[in-house]
């Protein structure tokens, strides 16, 4: 269990994501990844009484920010580990930003979102562990 605590959970998004370009005509060379990720897969009656169309771009950002969320929350242990899991998230980050910055597939808002939240990770993770290292050192000279 303690492996898997250093395992970066943005990665799935990402995974998932991959696993559609790579479906697409012409795998991560493909173009029409806007079109997927834009098309509508179902649509929810609101009280207003419009149609609100959800697409697969909309869902996989839902998936995200709730994996985000987990990530944040994980984030605030000060565990070893905690520097195993920020250093994979900067890894996967890089990985995002290749693949958004040279792949047409991945040139969607989509996926851009998603590596934004990738980076938000690695920024909250380093900006929470060094308040906690602070802190702790804070704690620890005011004993002397």
């Amino acid at each position: 269990m303690r492996n898997f605590a250093a395992f970066p959970l943005l990665a799935l998004p990402v995974l998932v994501y991959n696993l559609v370009a790579l479906t697409l005509e012409g795998g991560f060379s493909a173009v029409d990844a806007h079109a997927r990720m834009t098309e509508g897969l179902f649509t929810i009656r609101m009280a207003s009484n419009v149609d609100w169309p959800v697409t697969l771009g909309d869902l996989f950002l839902a998936a995200a920010l709730v994996v985000l969320f987990i990530e944040l929350l994980k984030s605030t242990t000060s565990r070893g580990v905690a520097i195993v899991n920020h250093a994979l998230s900067m890894i996967l980050f890089i990985i995002c930003l290749i693949q958004f910055l040279l792949a047409p597939a991945f040139a969607t808002s989509t996926f851009f979102l998603i590596t934004l939240m990738v980076l938000l990770d690695v920024l909250a993770g380093f900006i929470v562990t060094i308040v906690a290292a602070r802190r702790d050192i804070d704690f620890a000279g005011s004993d002397a």
